[in-house]
């Protein structure tokens, strides 16, 4: 069996994972949930830890030789060793979306292979939306049960059309990032929605220029590569996961576009 054809059975063994951690979500997102705050100000609420625990006890049982670094117990200190290949998990990304009830969060769940995504699920539960796709393969989203293979678009004659951040937003920064550029569009979402857009051709770049971990991004990350795009530092280098800190550097989301580094 080729490596491919593992990684494309392997992120189906993903989406049946994402979606028993998405219908816990979604149980609690109809309650009247508390919110706490995190060491680092950031809020946390029980959908985030029990989603957590749904995906880390799935992975356990699909892949018990590949070590899991997630959010809530990266936050709790607990981060295992890493080198080659290991998962990264945002059980809930969009937590402030979460809590605004707006449905823009997802359930983040990538494979690392030697500091690249090579697959990743994105499920927006609230909106019934998920983007995957894996390294060699093709990236696809499903609506309503109906797959259907997604690819980053060219840029139109008349500009790009630019996602920005709903919740983490440097006006400033964005203007200077796009100064001198063709801009028909821009428009905002949540959570790593942002890169799907990219990669699904309904947007065509996603500067994020504040703090993000690579959880936040891994899943997305995959899915667009898989869909042609690309991640890349401002200094046009591809991102690369697995740093000390998991923190990511200032980077733009990119589809089919010359603009990349001017």
């Amino acid at each position: 069996m080729s490596e491919i054809t593992k990684l494309d059975e392997l992120l189906e063994a993903l989406l049946p994972i994402a979606r028993a951690a998405a219908n816990t979500i979604m149980d609690i997102y109809s309650t009247d949930f508390a919110v706490r705050g995190k060491a680092d100000s950031s809020p946390v609420t029980e959908a985030d830890e029990r989603a957590e625990a749904v995906i880390l006890a799935a992975l356990a049982g699909l892949t018990p030789e590949i070590p899991v670094v997630s959010e809530e117990r990266a936050s709790a200190g607990c981060i295992p060793e890493v080198a080659g290949r290991f998962w990264l998990v945002d059980p809930l990304d969009g937590t402030k979306e979460f809590i605004n009830r707006n449905g823009e969060f997802t359930v983040n769940i990538a494979l690392i292979d030697n500091g690249q995504p090579v697959l990743g699920v994105v499920l927006a539960p609230a909106i019934d939306r998920l983007f995957a796709g894996a390294l060699g393969g093709e990236a696809f989203a499903e609506t309503a049960g109906e797959r259907r293979a997604i690819a980053c678009r060219a840029v139109p004659p008349e500009g790009l059309t630019v996602v920005a951040s709903r919740s983490h937003g440097d006006a400033e920064a964005l203007a200077e990032f796009l100064a001198g550029r063709v801009v028909a569009k821009q428009t905002n979402a949540g959570s790593s929605l942002k890169l799907c857009l990219v990669a699904s051709g309904e947007a065509d770049v996603y500067p994020r220029l504040g703090r993000t971990m690579e959880w936040d991004i891994a899943a997305g990350d995959a899915v667009l590569r898989a869909a042609g795009g690309t991640v890349l530092t401002l200094e046009g280098a591809q991102l690369s996961y697995g740093k000390a800190d998991f923190a990511n550097p200032h980077f733009a989301a990119w589809g089919l576009t010359r603009e990349r580094i001017s």
